[in-house]
């Protein structure tokens, strides 16, 4: 059996990222052009269009294109099916100075690196209180994704891209970052035709190890596929995270069971919509499976703990090749002596050590002492040294899905 196909249409993978001469051409091309700065999620959509992780979007999104990803539907105006619009802003004055064909120069913000260009083929305005509610189910401004929104410029621009650079990814994470046509190569060379993905912002405890070790049941393999760009404070560190997930596979999983990898992306915390675009994005990485779990890609309170697994059930069977492996809540039970579900486990919430992410940072960042069996002693002590060099502590706030006073409804 092959992998499965990339998103859209055509079924193949589109990357944008220009080498050899047309890179060379396009580089001497874009001396004369007009700069438009990016912030730090639209350079990293910008590389995700780059490496093919978007395909088959071609660039940055016109206003039909937008309205359509919003909408309930979640469809572009060729049919595509598209969760998230995937957008570039920039300020009035720098709009109106920008005519409609002409090509401009797209600039990191932050590290002033020319990232590539984009032909200019459509200028609109938003509003960015209804993309807010579409998309995150919220205009609150507590909410990190609708911070990123709000704090957009006052104009889209829109366009196809070609893109010049991968940024510090390869660089910085060598041994992690990969393209779809890397991971792709590597599940055909191992012989995996169905792969599930694990997508991770924290290290790994031990509910993430066992939705893990329940898709290698079902799967030939599992990409342990976590984000590289910009967290929220008080998240760990992509590095940290490489190496605790790194010491977790050595001892504790079969050998070439399990590959890491890296993606390029800022969390946007969209929740159920978001878990959509995961699924998008790792079909085109080559996997058959995404693992949606408890609160996946959520934050604070304002997705259901399982509203990331019902969303799929909303989108037409065609929509993706991708399956989603809805998994119950999983904990350690001390009665059944083993990591266990809501699905597998009959006991009560006075015998269950109910696991999570944001839980453990909290313990770790207030040095507190870990529970037993809450996460594998080996990845505690990488976790460890990581927080005993920290001079300033972020609070992390617990909500309730992650101790357990809400369940499943």
């Amino acid at each position: 059996m092959a992998l499965v196909n990339p998103h859209g249409k055509e079924k193949k993978l589109k990357p944008l990222l220009l080498t050899g001469k047309a890179l060379e051409e396009d580089k001497a091309r874009a001396k004369t052009l007009t700069a438009v700065t990016m912030n730090s999620r639209e350079t990293a959509d910008l590389i995700m269009l780059g490496i093919g992780g978007f395909t088959p979007l071609d660039g940055f999104m016109n206003e039909a294109e937008w309205k359509g990803s919003c909408s309930d539907q979640m469809t572009l105006p060729d049919g595509v099916f598209w969760p998230i619009p995937i957008t570039l802003s920039t300020t009035k004055g720098k709009a109106d100075s920008i005519k409609i064909g002409e090509e401009v120069l797209l600039v990191d913000k932050e590290t002033e690196e020319m990232m590539g260009t984009m032909k200019v083929t459509e200028k609109y305005t938003i509003d960015k209180k209804w993309e807010c509610r579409q998309v995150f189910k919220t205009d609150e401004m507590e909410h990190p994704g609708v911070q990123m929104v709000m704090n957009q410029e006052e104009v889209n621009l829109a366009g196809p891209v070609k893109v010049w650079s991968e940024g510090p990814f390869p660089r910085d994470y060598k041994d992690v970052y990969m393209r779809p046509e890397e991971t792709r190569r590597i599940f055909e060379q191992k012989g995996w035709s169905t792969v599930a993905a694990l997508q991770l912002r924290n290290p790994m405890h031990r509910s993430h190890e066992y939705l893990a070790k329940i898709a290698i049941e079902v799967c030939d393999g599992v990409l342990i596929h976590q984000l590289l760009g910009k967290l929220k404070p008080g998240d760990i560190p992509a590095e940290v995270r490489v190496e605790a997930i790194n010491t977790l596979a050595e001892y504790y999983f079969v050998k070439d069971t399990v590959i890491q990898a890296g993606y390029p992306l800022d969390m946007r915390y969209a929740g159920p919509r978001e878990a959509l675009l995961h699924a998008v994005f790792r079909q085109n990485f080559g996997c058959s499976h995404l693992i949606v779990g408890r609160d996946h890609a959520g934050v604070g309170e304002y997705y259901g703990p399982f509203d990331a697994q019902k969303i799929f059930d909303t989108i037409p069977p065609n929509a993706l090749e991708l399956k989603p492996l809805k998994i119950d809540w999983t904990f350690y039970c001390h009665k059944c002596d083993g990591m266990a579900s809501m699905r597998t486990c009959p006991h009560g919430k006075e015998d269950r050590l109910l696991l999570s992410g944001t839980m453990l940072r909290k313990m770790l960042s207030e040095g507190l002492d870990v529970p037993d069996h809450f996460s594998r002693p080996e990845v505690l002590k990488v976790l460890r040294k990581y927080y005993e060099t920290l001079t300033e502590k972020v609070e992390i706030k617990v909500h309730k899905f992650a101790t357990g006073e809400e369940t499943k409804k």
